[in-house]
């Protein structure tokens, strides 16, 4: 008979156990709450001993919230047996307030250093398996004690009921964002209030860290002076904050970002607000977190996911990407539109103008908007989280950019373009110096060469739009037809260029001349020789970057 005797006293000291610590919360399965609370909500109904919130909350004396640095709160409640304190919260915290501990008998003993050290070892022994552990302790006061009106009062002379272990499984597809997060340079560290060892079998499940990988206690934060802690995190180790308060969330921040990292910081409560203000990107909990965390922030999740923020971080390089691609299209047909307007200049008048005022305008109004907009929907090119993270200096408009823009893809269209300009007028017999304006022999000439400027410049825009959509790899990689709308701003482009050419009202207006096929067969390679010089360019420096130094 004493076998189901002793299991129906562990059942009731676990009954028992559970009640206590559904008493000590302070959320509501109706209106949400802490997830460890609404947790201890439904063990306590497993048990047969429910917690209705408003009947707890009725026969509630005091209050203690939770103090980040006690990582305990506790609560003076109303029970059958008359009014009982109950503390729930991280074990080492609440054991340093008892003094005996529970028996399954209903009875208590001494806390002795024996039972200590045996809890320590089951405590290590479920923190190696990933659970969470809470402390519960209670101290029913005596008939005619005086309920506590301090959280010193309160938290003093405890018996420890038992501890509690949960399974805080990650997410599915936060693994997966961890290496996307690592393979694009960014560094995660583990700033918790949970117990070091329970929070760093956690990370490596999820490939945060390595197997032994350094712990480092809120209190061993705190000795650190600033110079030591940016010591500390100054390496490329991935480190676990445990047992951590807001002040250490803060200081470690701080020891991040005077290193020249950029820091993204997580949190969701009321004391997570100045490191999340601090960092520069304060990351809060839209579900989870308080309005004062989602104020501080820069940035809400919606759904509280951490692969969330790797999406965000894919996002904004693909942004960033698709601004250079637009700058880069834009500053590249500079050169060929100012160049024309410099040898008319230098030579004074000897050459005629290559490129009218109404002209440029019909390239910077006409042709060029629609693709340059399609490049700001580009899709994001293949490897773009495989890149380290830019340096926090770094801007849009960079040395590199000007000189692909400038050099490279303008010095080639310009190239191009005055080239055929001077062909089609040579070819007419025009000598520096000859007449070209109305009624001059080479009138007519003169009207085609500009058109072939024009048309040129034009031709050399789609070169320089298929060029400008991969800043490092082929265009093979990005795929001819993977933005569908710079092709149909393209089309746009041919269609009105091909108006101002041969509608013979837009002739007049412009001052073109209609042109023969010699003239459009070498225009279209224009194209293919802009992209192809900027794909050898791009070819170089992947080779370049891929052999070892």
């Amino acid at each position: 008979m004493s076998p189901p005797c002793g299991r129906r006293r562990t059942a009731r000291a676990a009954g028992f156990l559970a009640a206590a610590a559904a008493s000590c919360t302070t959320a509501d399965p109706a209106g949400g709450g802490d997830p460890t609370e609404l947790a201890l909500l439904r063990l306590a109904a497993e048990f047969g001993v429910p917690r209705d919130p408003a009947e707890r909350d009725a026969a509630r004396r005091r209050l203690f919230p939770f103090d980040a640095h006690l990582k305990r709160m506790s609560t003076v409640d109303a029970t059958a047996a008359g009014p009982a304190v109950h503390t729930k919260g991280a074990p080492e915290m609440v054991l340093e307030c008892c003094t005996r501990v529970q028996g399954a008998d209903g009875g208590s003993r001494p806390l002795t250093a024996g039972r200590r050290a045996e809890l320590g070892r089951t405590l290590d022994g479920y923190a190696a398996d990933g659970l969470r552990v809470l402390a519960v302790a209670h101290r029913p006061l005596a008939p005619g004690e005086a309920e506590p009106a301090t959280r010193e009062d309160a938290e003093s002379g405890l018996i420890l009921l038992g501890l509690i272990a949960m399974v805080d499984p990650p997410r599915p597809g936060v693994a997966e964002a961890v290496r996307d997060a690592h393979r694009a340079g960014i560094r995660i560290h583990v700033i918790t209030g949970d117990y070091g060892p329970t929070a760093a079998a956690i990370a490596r499940q999820v490939g945060i860290g390595a197997a032994g990988s350094r712990i480092v206690g809120g209190a061993e934060v705190d000795r650190l002076d600033d110079t030591a802690l940016d010591e500390l995190v100054a390496g490329r180790e991935e480190i676990v904050f445990a047992r951590s308060s807001p002040e250490a969330k803060l200081r470690i921040c701080e020891a991040l970002r005077a290193n020249g990292h950029v820091v993204a910081m997580t949190g969701d409560g009321v004391n997570d607000a100045p490191a999340l203000r601090h960092a520069d990107i304060g990351v809060a909990m839209g579900r989870s977190g308080t309005d004062v965390a989602r104020e501080a922030a820069t940035m809400v999740l919606t759904d509280d996911h951490f692969a969330t923020i790797v999406t965000a971080v894919h996002a904004g390089r693909r942004v960033f990407d698709n601004v250079r691609k637009f700058v880069l299209y834009i500053f590249a047909h500079a050169v060929p539109e100012v160049v024309p307007f410099l040898v008319f200049a230098l030579s004074g008048g000897a050459v005629p103008l290559p490129l009218t005022v109404l002209q440029i305008l019909a390239i910077d109004l006409g042709t060029e908007t629609l693709p340059a907009l399609a490049l700001g929907r580009e899709p994001a090119e293949p490897g773009l989280m495989s890149r380290p993270p830019r340096p926090r200096t770094s801007g849009v408009i960079d040395r590199r950019l000007l000189l692909r823009a400038w050099l490279l893809l303008g010095g080639v269209s310009a190239v191009l373009v005055m080239g055929a300009y001077f062909g089609t007028l040579w070819w007419a017999g025009w000598h520096p110096g000859d007449p070209t304006g109305p009624g001059a022999a080479l009138h007519h000439a003169y009207l085609q060469a500009t058109t072939v400027t024009f048309a040129g410049i034009v031709a050399c825009q789609i070169g320089t739009a298929f060029a400008a959509r991969a800043d490092r790899a082929s265009l093979r990689a990005v795929g001819l037809r993977s933005n569908p709308l710079l092709l149909w701003g393209i089309a746009f482009e041919l269609v009105f260029t091909a108006a101002v050419i041969y509608v013979p009202l837009l002739q007049r207006v412009f001052g073109t001349a209609a042109l023969g096929p010699s003239h459009l067969a070498l225009i279209a390679a224009f194209p293919v020789v802009v992209w192809g010089a900027d794909e050898i360019a791009r070819w170089v420096a992947r080779r370049s970057a891929a052999e070892p130094a």
